[in-house]
């Protein structure tokens, strides 16, 4: 609850136009000191009657000029975020030329999207193997008032953040080889990048920073068992090409007997039935050419 209570918010602000009180200000320097410079020159005594008009002057000139350098920009997509004697007063986000209270100080915000890309990091995953892993953030502040007092620096705090977000998400998914229907990181596409905005989302909110796009750019086993982990996938694809091609041979042989059956071309009893059966197999699934053997003779003798 205490963490919700001390966040701060944005306050919109509309500072005046820097173009209409430039002019005002330059006229205020200038008119007193040329109409008190003239008065010298002009009128003999001005000085040993009215010389208390002089630091007067000299002050209102000083205050004019103080008054100038509350004068700033706003770039587009940019902000200003002002503070006085450590209080926040407001955010000034139209871009122009404005001018807002000398003694505030103005610190710039950027409203851009930024890039993050992320390092390598080796991490496990939900199975324990040491995977490599890598992911490119796309962010913007939302919130320049939780940017700014909130977090001590919001582009450290999302590099962090962002790290530790990967390595949540690496370590709750499988690299691959999950049981069926298991998403994995290998295989889960847009669920898993959609797990990694969350999660950034999540994790952002306190700096209020949005995620605009979060994506893993880079993603292998780690160099200490990538060969080993070769070899398994490697033996899981032979695996997985037999089943299929074993398959298609039964399919096929089914096929000839029902055909032959069908049409009457040739009676089988069971043992010749098992013979063909067993010839067209080794021919259907063998990895090299079959040499045809011509039996001259019969099954039986």
């Amino acid at each position: 609850m205490s963490s919700e209570l001390s966040r701060t918010k944005d306050k919109i602000v509309k500072t005046k136009s820097g173009w209409a009180m430039m002019p005002l200000f330059i006229l205020g320097i200038l008119v007193p000191t040329v109409s008190m410079i003239t008065a010298m020159i002009r009128l003999e005594g001005f000085v040993e009657s009215y010389w208390w008009l002089i630091p007067l002057d000299v002050i209102w000139c000083i205050t004019m000029i103080i008054c100038l350098t509350g004068l700033f920009t706003v770039e587009p997509n940019s902000s200003r975020v002002m503070t006085l004697f450590g209080a926040y007063v407001g955010t000034e986000k139209d871009a122009g030329f404005h001018w807002a209270n000398p003694f505030n100080l103005k610190r710039r915000v950027s409203l851009r999207s930024n890039n993050l890309n992320g390092e390598k990091l080796k991490v496990n995953d939900l199975n324990g193997n040491p995977i490599e892993i890598a992911a490119v953030v796309v962010w913007r502040v939302k919130d320049t008032a939780q940017a700014s007092f909130d977090v001590e620096n919001y582009e450290e705090y999302v590099r962090v953040q962002s790290e530790s977000a990967v390595r949540y998400l690496a370590s709750a998914y499988s690299y691959d080889g999950g049981e069926e229907h298991q998403i994995t990181l290998r295989s889960g596409g847009g669920e898993v990048n959609t797990k990694l905005v969350e999660q950034l989302t999540e994790r952002f909110e306190k700096a209020g920073v949005e995620v605009q796009e979060a994506r893993i750019t880079h993603l292998a086993y780690a160099p200490e068992i990538a060969q080993a982990m070769l070899k398994r996938q490697q033996a899981e694809a032979i695996i997985a090409a037999r089943k299929k091609i074993v398959h298609g041979a039964v399919s096929m042989v089914e096929m000839a007997l029902n055909q032959l059956s069908s049409d009457d071309i040739i009676e089988l009893d069971e043992e010749r039935k098992a013979s063909m059966i067993s010839n067209l197999l080794v021919v259907l699934c063998s990895d090299s050419d079959v040499n045809p053997v011509i039996n001259t003779g019969t099954l039986y003798n």
